[in-house]
């Protein structure tokens, strides 16, 4: 199946995921950015408020649009690509906003599937930091990457939590796991 090829790596935010995917990068691996940071940054660009802190629908929406436009571009490579968040991150982040998820955001979880095995980076107190972006308070992160893991696992993903380990290690023992059979 085609979409065996794309990997995702999830997780709360501050957890070294962002830092993996462009480690990954300048090791060669084929990868996409992440769909929500790019968001916050074109949001606060032009004063919009459809931002994690803002209007969280509208945020949503941008993000469940954004994550399919980042699947179907993956796709397209024909290659295994690395994902920093997938279409789930969508359902997560309402369920940790609170926020009911409408039907076709969840039929888009169904429809625009990944690889089983998603990487999970655990929450890391010792690693996070905030940023322009990321304005979460750790207990935020924390639970987040709680919600992460119970809406994947919903999903019907099996998850292969990233080792709290510098990130070479984590870039070694992504490309070892992505070698492996699914």
């Amino acid at each position: 199946m085609p979409a065996d090829r794309l990997h995702i790596v999830t997780g709360g935010p501050g957890s070294g995921k962002t830092t993996l995917i462009d480690a990954l990068t300048a090791a060669g691996v084929a990868t996409s950015p992440e769909v929500g940071r790019r968001i916050i940054r074109e949001q606060i660009a032009v004063g919009g408020d459809a931002l994690p802190w803002g209007d969280e629908r509208a945020f949503a929406r941008l993000m469940i649009e954004g994550e399919i436009a980042a699947h179907v571009g993956a796709l397209a490579r024909g290659a295994a690509v690395v994902l920093d968040r997938g279409v789930p991150d969508v359902i997560g982040f309402l369920r940790v906003s609170g926020l009911t998820v409408p039907r076709d955001m969840a039929a888009a979880a169904e429809a625009y599937r990944y690889n089983r095995r998603v990487f999970l980076a655990p929450f890391w107190a010792d690693i996070y930091r905030h940023d322009a972006e990321r304005r979460q308070p750790p207990t935020l992160a924390e639970r987040t990457e709680a919600i992460m893991r119970e809406t994947y696992a919903a999903c019907g993903y099996e998850l292969v939590e990233l080792p709290r380990v510098p990130v070479a290690e984590r870039v070694a023992f992504v490309i070892r796991h992505l070698k492996e059979p699914a």
